[in-house]
């Protein structure tokens, strides 16, 4: 997910989108830790990605 995608989105949707990134990663973990995930840098990504979605909410919310 790139940042201009992110900017574009109201803060609505990213309260969605960070809502649904929190459950990937929960899921993320999960196979992980049985083994299960075949590429472990999906879980780094999906930080960046609630780190960025997180960020342009607060960046919203301020102006």
């Amino acid at each position: 997910m790139k940042a201009t995608e992110v900017r574009a989105m109201s803060v609505e949707q990213l309260n969605e989108k960070l809502d649904s990134l929190k459950k990937d990663l929960f899921f993320l973990r999960m196979q992980h830790a049985t083994n299960q995930l075949d590429n472990p840098l999906k879980i780094a990504e999906t930080k960046r990605d609630i780190a960025r979605v997180k960020t342009v909410i607060r960046e919203k919310e301020e102006n």
